[in-house]
């Protein structure tokens, strides 16, 4: 069962941090589009083997080996019984992996040199993965001793947080 456990926390931390670093590169490949054109075309080639090494290399098959593992784990801890908590806990995972998808249809518009977002909307984007992994992370290890109310009203906080955050690092970056 540990190594079981382990390997699916190894698996969603990579997975993670490919969820992180690929809006970046995201919001970097799309500000490359403000360069003059020898520059930019090296910037977006750079870009796009950047892009393809960490999504095929690391953040796709780690999705893909978190969600083998992580049944993996309740099977053999719950006998697939569903607590309240890990019920909601699989709500947030489902929607992590719509987030997930979106941007593999990011990355493979701009695999193309289609840019349908500004970087500002991509750094907001960006933020979605640490969302999640408050509330994953929350709920996986406070299980009972959260209530479902006050979760919500402490996530609901700390996405207000962030996003004054980001609306802040914007008027610092228009400054300059």
């Amino acid at each position: 069962m540990d190594y079981l456990l382990a390997l699916h926390i190894i698996f969603i931390v990579t997975w993670f941090s490919g969820m992180f670093y690929m809006p970046r590169l995201f919001i970097y490949n799309t500000e490359a589009n403000d360069k003059p054109d020898p520059i930019k075309n090296a910037l977006h080639e750079q870009f796009n083997v950047m892009m393809k090494r960490l999504w095929y290399g690391i953040t796709f098959p780690s999705a893909i080996l978190t969600l083998i593992f992580g049944p993996l784990v309740w099977y053999v801890k719950y006998d697939f019984f569903l607590p309240e908590w890990l019920a909601i806990k699989l709500v947030f995972v489902f929607f992590l992996y719509i987030y997930f998808y979106s941007l593999h249809k990011i990355f493979k518009q701009q695999l193309k040199g289609v840019f349908k977002y500004t970087s500002q909307q991509l750094r907001i984007w960006n933020e979605v993965a640490t969302i999640f992994l408050v509330a994953i992370v929350m709920l996986a290890v406070v299980k009972q001793g959260i209530s479902v109310v006050w979760g919500l009203i402490g996530l609901v906080l700390f996405v207000a947080l962030l996003m004054s955050a980001i609306k802040i690092y914007k008027l610092m970056r228009m400054k300059k």
